[in-house]
């Protein structure tokens, strides 16, 4: 039987000096407070060019990424491999407008597809579309309004060489959801390179947010187009990460609230679109830190005495987070991979404080990852004095 409460097997890769660490550092993110006034203290100390960066990358960036570039990641991905849990490449730039600035994250990026080429620890890369096209394009697009068709053109070259990359390497690619007022642009793009590239296998995987009330049916319609199209579906579930800013979005301008009314509506959507990629030959990346949701697709898998290896079913989590639902799932034979961010610290610092918010915002997020690190960090020490 399946549990996620066997600390040993969940922090089997850290020592007693790195769980202590975490400990601290988890102490830390659960102060709301604190958290809040970190966000502008950090705003304040970039834009005034205090040398923050040091400290920031001996700290949350040393819990939360692997590395500035994905030379420095190769010693987590190494690490991680020897636990049987794969890396997903994730280079954590976003939302530029300089046209060298995306020519150069479509650069680092492609760079990252090379790493994973023929390479088993390293079984998914991951971008997301604003990193290499602008949002003013992108929200421009949202319905179909293409002003500047030039940018637009040049924006989906750029995405289009990472999936023909990705394609030629044999190596999957998670395209990143964002916010409602681009993700039309993004599901119309992601829904061409999977037409493109998904003929035989799934290479290109679209990412679909449950947070969202209208994405279940989404995901059935895409289900639908891909068989008039013959092509396989890749989807990436995840619960979401811009809910206060697409509620405070639709306030302001007046539109229906584009997020679920609770979280029970929301983890009653995930568990069916769950259900529904199994049932419905979808190849499915869970990534959630949700134990209900991972045990229900373990369940799912064996009740159809499906293949766990079968490289359809992968669960993902967040480095630095949730090791006791990844490791566990590792040593019980499944598909997981932990998201491994990188790039320089600076540029990677809006990811950080979304992770550090995410912590304090989760209902129960902090203090499970502090229950359960004490209860191994006391299960060390009993056994050291046995």
């Amino acid at each position: 039987m399946l549990s996620f409460d066997n600390t040993e097997v969940a922090f089997s890769g850290k020592s007693n000096s790195e769980l202590k660490w975490a400990h601290r550092l988890f102490k830390l993110i659960g102060n709301n407070t604190l958290i809040k006034f970190g966000k502008v203290a950090t705003n304040i100390a970039l834009a005034i060019r205090l040398p923050i960066t040091g400290i920031i990358k001996k700290t949350i960036f040393k819990q939360f990424c692997g590395g500035e570039d994905v030379e420095e990641c190769k010693t987590t991905i190494t690490k991680l491999s020897e636990y049987g849990i794969g890396t997903i490449l994730d280079y954590s730039v976003e939302a530029k407008s300089d046209k060298k600035e995306l020519e150069n994250t479509c650069q680092e990026l492609e760079r990252g597809i090379n790493l994973a080429t023929n390479n088993t620890k390293i079984p998914f890369v991951v971008f997301k579309i604003s990193g290499v096209a602008t949002l003013s394009i992108l929200e421009e697009c949202n319905n179909k309004e293409f002003s500047n068709i030039d940018e637009y053109q040049k924006s989906y070259e750029r995405v289009e060489r990472l999936c023909k990359a990705a394609f030629e390497a044999n190596t999957p690619i998670f395209i990143d959801a964002e916010e409602s007022w681009i993700q039309n642009t993004i599901d119309r793009i992601a829904e061409e390179m999977m037409e493109k590239y998904n003929k035989e296998k799934a290479i290109v995987y679209n990412t679909v947010q449950l947070y969202r009330w209208d994405r279940l049916d989404y995901l059935k319609g895409l289900d639908a187009k891909s068989k008039t199209a013959n092509y396989k579906v890749g989807v990436k579930l995840v619960r979401g990460a811009y809910m206060e800013k697409e509620r405070e979005r639709a306030r302001e301008k007046g539109y229906k609230d584009p997020i679920q009314p609770d979280k029970n509506a929301t983890d009653k959507d995930y568990d069916l679109a769950v259900a529904y990629c199994v049932d419905h030959n979808i190849a499915l990346c869970a990534g959630t830190h949700n134990e209900e949701s991972s045990k229900l697709l373990t369940q799912l898998i064996e009740k159809k005495q499906l293949d766990k290896t079968n490289s359809d079913f992968y669960f993902a989590q967040l480095l630095g987070m949730s090791d006791h639902i990844s490791f566990n799932l590792s040593q019980n034979g499944f598909n997981v991979a932990k998201y491994v961010p990188y790039g320089p610290v600076k540029e990677v610092i809006p990811y950080l404080i979304r992770r550090a918010e995410e912590n304090t915002s989760v209902a129960g997020q902090t203090s499970r990852e502090l229950s359960l690190i004490s209860k191994e960090m006391k299960r060390r020490s009993l056994l050291k004095k046995a």
